[in-house]
């Protein structure tokens, strides 16, 4: 097949995601949705192999695993044109979490399939022990919500109503639910009716030949980058605070990677045993770590799809807790994601050091259940909060923003208040919190918020024992913060996730890890001082402290 017609039809599939994308977000009924934008819409071959990355891009090798249960489950005479299949199972379909919510929809051409369309969404509430369902110390999965096994909602054509019902009788939230749900699967439904077009205009063969050349394609361009690298073994490991349940046990995450003639091998055998708590990992999650870190790592030309999984080789240990079995708990997945990365790009800065960076801040989740709310609107408040980046060889960390992997949205104040019964009073970078370095890491925020009415509170995070790490003589960023009751006698900084009760009136205060710093901070330009100081992203007493420069130097 020629380059220009394969060309041609990739940019067709990366606008049709784009598509479906601003459809879902426009649609949702959600502050997750239409906020926070915690979802992802893809396209896929037959295989379930995907063509192009979504802006989420920890969802990305979940699809593959998904679809490859759906064809083992229903096979070819089982699945027909109008289908629609749902699952929010870890363990049967690969999702990150129970509050994950999956659609895929066969595409059919000549009565054979040629190829998939796909979301996932996080939804409001889906059962569970407590409200929201994202849990920081659930001890097992059947705690985290109702589990459904890829099954069918719709079939050819026809909606299953009971299987909604089913769904929405486990949730707190079903209205929220429900229209989130079914803007999901018409979305889904719209990207398998775009695709139909496509083998209707270019053929079904030219669209598989394309998408076997795309995949291909990807898998080519990753070999040959990884074959510019230095042959060899690195290995790198760090610790994830606590996993919520057992609060003074720190859970250690480890890889090692070997590079050899044009492919690589990511070994997490050596990490610890899965956890009693919520923040284990399935395999797909790990994979997601991996693809994102070395893309990174290698340069940003490359374009991910499920092609490279032809170039890596993924190593696991039975029950650790990045290759946990069922009924494992997973729900506080995305901090253990956070730390991962990190633990991979270290690994990885021995092979290309240009492209290392510090450790990031880690992204993290605040949940309010609030005993009212506020009248017409959901009484659970769910917020995925950012942090910070670390800085890189010649780059200071970005600041207050979402950490690696997931491209999510901080929800606005004016949003949350008119939603919710609270009032944000500040909301601010914190000076000082991102670590020293020739370049600088990025600094952290905080919230503080008062309750308007009585709440239970679920906040789930990491970094209050182990800060983000510096690299090559840069300073660590500041750890992440959580403190209960704020300006009272029983004001208390907590030391992990947790759920808390609180009363209207009470107040708490949330900060997010700062990014780790980068080099030696006595190198750094004077006038990146002297802006940092002008900004106050540096206090003098910091400037003073941290970086020693004369302040005849600075401008």
């Amino acid at each position: 097949m020629d380059a220009i017609t394969i060309q041609i039809l990739r940019n067709k599939i990366a606008s049709l995601v784009e598509e479906m994308h601003y459809h879902f977000y426009r649609s949702g009924y959600s502050s997750i949705i239409r906020e926070s934008r915690d979802f992802s819409c893809v396209i896929l071959d037959r295989t379930g192999r995907l063509i192009v990355a979504p802006p989420m891009f920890f969802h990305a090798p979940v699809y593959r695993h998904l679809v490859g249960r759906i064809l083992e489950l229903y096979p070819d005479a089982g699945i027909r044109e109008g289908d629609v299949f749902v699952s929010n199972h870890p363990y049967e379909g690969g999702l990150p979490h129970v509050s994950d919510m999956a659609f895929v929809a066969p595409i059919f051409s000549g009565g054979e399939i040629i190829a998939f369309a796909g979301s996932i969404a996080h939804k409001a509430d889906i059962g569970g022990t407590i409200p929201g369902s994202t849990s920081a110390n659930a001890t097992e999965i059947f705690q985290e919500g109702l589990l459904l096994p890829p099954l069918k909602i719709w079939d050819a054509g026809r909606e299953l109503p009971d299987i909604e019902r089913l769904i929405l009788a486990n949730s707190r939230q079903p209205e929220l639910v429900r229209g989130d749900m079914r803007a999901q699967i018409a979305i889904t439904q719209m990207g398998a009716s775009r695709v139909a077009q496509l083998c209707g205009r270019f053929g079904a063969a030219t669209l598989r030949e394309a998408f076997a050349a795309i995949l291909g394609g990807a898998a080519a361009e990753l070999r040959q980058a990884i074959v510019k690298l230095p042959a060899g073994t690195a290995s790198a490991e760090g610790f994830f605070d606590s996993d919520g349940f057992d609060l003074d046990k720190p859970v250690k995450l480890a890889v090692t990677i070997t590079v050899a003639d044009g492919s690589a091998s990511f070994d997490f055998s050596a990490s610890g045993p899965q956890t009693k708590g919520p923040i284990n990992l399935r395999p797909s999650m790990v994979e997601a770590c991996v693809f994102y870190s070395l893309l990174g790592s290698l340069g940003p030309t490359l374009q991910f799809n499920d092609g490279m999984r032809d170039v890596l080789r993924f190593v696991y240990a039975p029950r650790t807790v990045t290759n946990s079995e069922a009924p494992a708990s997973v729900s506080n997945y995305q901090m253990t994601n956070l730390k991962l990365v990190d633990v991979i790009l270290e690994a990885l800065a021995h092979f290309n050091p240009e492209r290392a960076t510090a450790n990031a801040g880690s992204s993290s989740a605040l949940g309010i259940a609030w005993s009212k709310g506020r009248p017409g609107q959901s009484n659970i408040q769910y917020e995925i909060m950012g942090s910070a980046y670390g800085g890189g060889m010649g780059h200071d960390g970005a600041s207050g923003t979402a950490t690696h992997l997931s491209n999510l949205h901080i929800a606005p104040i004016e949003i949350l208040e008119t939603e919710n019964p609270c009032r944000i009073t500040r909301f601010e970078l914190v000076p000082d919190s991102g670590g020293a370095g020739q370049w600088r890491g990025g600094l952290s925020f905080q919230r503080e918020y008062e309750l308007l009415e009585d709440a239970t509170v679920t906040r789930r995070f990491d970094r209050t024992r182990f800060p983000p790490n510096g690299m090559d003589g840069g300073g660590h960023g500041s750890r992440s913060r959580f403190v209960l009751r704020l300006g009272s006698e029983q004001q208390q900084e907590t030391q992990g996730s947790g759920r808390f009760e609180m009363r209207a009136g009470e107040r708490f205060l949330l900060q997010s890890a700062g990014g780790g710093g980068f080099g030696d901070p006595h190198r750094r330009d004077p006038e990146a001082l002297a802006g940092d100081l002008a900004e106050g992203y540096v206090s003098a007493e910091g400037s003073s402290r941290d970086y020693s420069i004369e302040k005849s130097r600075i401008v």
